[in-house]
């Protein structure tokens, strides 16, 4: 029982807290009137039926003096029967009375309409004795009047004593039915508010169930419906067997909650490939892009930088920037950056120098990134620029501005000097010393010529200037470079060999840069070895130029092989400290060994000559002993193609 209650009581709460406000305040305020109205009703039906009681109070008390003053005679001279047929013929007459009782001064009921004595005396529910009020006063005047409510209503007791000439002689108990036609009214009156009232309330519920049903419930469901649209669910529809304006007011909803779905749609769609383009530009790009949020937290990364921070692998969309970046860029960027969120500033510019994950010189530029009506700040664009070959161009830059200024000033001031002594004390001057100022100078002038020359050939490999490659017989250049420097190395005793493979094949390259490499090589070879010393240069072919099965008709495009050239001297060798440095410009080993002038370029320029060909220039030296330069050269492909032919003939003889 409970269970259902509670049940009945969950429904019942349900069911109400489906109302809207409005709903629950009509309700109320019609339980409020109904309840006003039905108790006014209720109140004049009161006050109705205490005016009838208290006229069939009045009523009853007049009915029972008329008797009394009727009756008592007769009852003092002992005529019951008189009595008895005045008192039947009253009682036959009206109906308002329900029964007269006569007792005598001890109680006793003698007489009693409609009852006889001898049926009051042997009847077993009429007790014999009349049973008096406690308050009543049996030598009152007036008649004793109360009211009792039996199963056929209300009765009006009236107790009248009974007195002739002073003397008490009982007691006339009259029951008087109250007015029918009040009690009718007073009936009908309530009946009809009680109809009036349950009617109030069945209308309300049966108008409250139909606006749930017709009204509320359709338009909670556009309510959810114009929810789930801004929310952004446009698959919303509503679904509801209605009539009417709600029918078409639903039509339309579903209408527009279509055509917002392919409008979304098509968005999407070009959003997405939108959203494409901009991450494969950002991705492609050279430099890292970082976008933050008003936060600083990150939004978008590429690639780039990810690379840069080392945060490949590390889950960093979503997290504060400044807690994944090192401790110097922190430093340095987290003031500007909530400055930028704060909208303090619009732009900032970094260069920083890191050493995790690697060295390397970056520069950040922190600019704002606004709405399309360029009010509100929606994000910081990040940019992250690695400028380490910049800052080390421009450090070479300098570097080689200074030794040039430094190789250049010595060569004019030994020519300025000797020229000014000569012009000056020229005629104090003896032909051997003119001839010896005139030597230094020239020789001064020829180091001068050298370093410029250098100069502009490093800046000439150094420069966009396209070469044209093509077939170089290095056996050719080998054997011109050798004949140039003969007479140098027979002056210091050095003899030079050359070791050429027989039919070695052309190489890919160009044949005035290949020359300028072999005569920088043997130069310094030359330079650096003391006399009885030899210098070697070795060209043999590395790898043998197509084996008998890379003829098939499987494999028809030719393997390039490679020809190694190397440059070997007996001379002074280098340290392996500067075996690293020993191509970089300007650069020259100035210690006990290497005491030689020298504009230091001749290294680099081998080396920038031998990457245009694709190539790299190694070294193996030991000090006291000798040192080796080699590099491999890729051999012509026409000859690749000549030298297979020549084998496929070979082979089919």
């Amino acid at each position: 029982m409970l269970a259902l209650l509670q049940k009945i009581r969950e429904a019942i709460a349900h069911w109400w807290s489906e109302f809207t406000l409005q709903t629950k305040l009509m309700a109320a305020a019609t339980l409020v009137v109904s309840l006003i109205m039905s108790g006014l009703t209720f109140w004049a039906v009161n006050t109705i039926q205490q005016d009838a009681r208290l006229n069939d109070t009045r009523f009853g008390r007049d009915l029972g003096l008329l008797l009394g003053s009727n009756v008592a005679p007769l009852i003092a001279e002992d005529n019951l029967t008189e009595v008895a047929q005045f008192s039947q013929r009253f009682y036959s007459s009206t109906s308002s009375v329900r029964y007269m009782l006569y007792a005598d001064e001890s109680g006793k009921i003698f007489f009693g309409i409609p009852f006889w004595e001898s049926e009051v005396q042997n009847s077993l529910t009429i007790e014999r004795r009349i049973q008096l009020p406690d308050d009543y006063a049996a030598n009152a005047e007036i008649p004793m009047v109360r009211q009792h409510r039996t199963p056929d209503g209300i009765v009006t007791d009236v107790f009248v004593p009974l007195t002739h000439n002073g003397t008490y002689l009982g007691v006339l108990a009259i029951g008087t039915n109250p007015n029918p036609t009040v009690i009718t009214s007073s009936n009908l009156t309530r009946d009809v508010t009680i109809a009036v009232f349950i009617s109030i309330w069945v209308m309300v519920i049966l108008g409250a169930v139909f606006n749930a049903l017709y009204i509320t419930k359709p338009i909670k469901e556009l309510l959810v419906g114009v929810k789930n649209i801004a929310a952004g669910n446009f698959k919303q529809r509503i679904n509801l067997p209605v009539g009417g304006e709600l029918k078409e007011l639903i039509f339309s909803f579903n209408e527009m909650a279509e055509r917002l779905e392919r409008y979304e749609e098509q968005n999407i769609e070009e959003l997405t490939a939108e959203k494409a383009k901009l991450e494969t530009l950002v991705s492609t790009i050279a430099d890292g892009a970082i976008l933050l949020d008003t936060n600083i937290q990150v939004i978008l990364v590429n690639p780039t930088a990810r690379r840069m921070f080392g945060w490949d692998g590390t889950p960093i969309v979503g997290s504060n920037i400044l807690h994944h970046l090192p401790p110097v860029l922190q430093l340095e960027l987290s003031r500007p950056l909530y400055q930028i969120a704060a909208g303090e500033r619009e732009s900032a510019e970094f260069r920083i120098s890191l050493y995790q994950p690697t060295s390397r010189t970056i520069r950040i530029l922190l600019t704002t990134v606004l709405d399309q009506y360029r009010e509100s700040l929606k994000g910081i664009a990040m940019t992250v620029q690695d400028i380490t070959r910049e800052v080390e161009l421009n450090e070479a830059k300098s570097q080689f501005i200074s030794n040039v200024s430094h190789e250049l000033r010595t060569p004019l001031f030994n020519i300025k000097t000797y020229i000014e002594t000569l012009h000056d004390y020229g005629a104090e001057l003896d032909e051997e010393q003119r001839r010896e100022f005139l030597q230094t100078a020239n020789n001064e002038t020829d180091r001068l010529t050298r370093l410029v020359n250098d100069v502009l050939d490093l800046s000439r490999l150094e420069s966009c200037r396209i070469y044209h490659f093509d077939a170089v017989d290095v056996a050719q250049a080998i054997d011109q470079t050798l004949r140039n420097y003969q007479l140098n190395a027979k002056d210091k005793g050095i003899e030079l060999i050359q070791e050429i493979e027989p039919k070695l094949p052309p190489v890919l390259g160009n044949y005035d840069l290949l020359l300028q490499v072999f005569t920088n090589l043997v130069g310094n070879a030359l330079k650096f070895t003391n006399a009885g010393g030899k210098i070697v240069i070795r060209a043999y072919l590395l790898e043998s130029i197509r084996s008998k099965q890379s003829l098939s008709l499987l494999n028809p495009h030719p393997l390039t092989g490679k020809v190694r050239i190397e440059i070997s001297d007996t001379g002074m060798g280098i340290d392996p400290e500067h075996q690293e440095k020993i191509f970089g410009r300007f650069f020259r080993v100035e210690n006990r060994v290497h005491t030689l002038e020298g504009t230091g370029l001749g290294l680099s320029i081998v080396r920038n000559i031998i990457d245009k060909h694709h190539s790299s220039v190694h070294l193996v030296s030991e000090v006291g002993i000798g040192t080796t330069f080699w590099f491999d050269l890729a051999v012509f492909q026409e000859a690749i193609l000549e030298n297979s032919s020549s084998v496929k003939a070979a082979d089919d003889n």
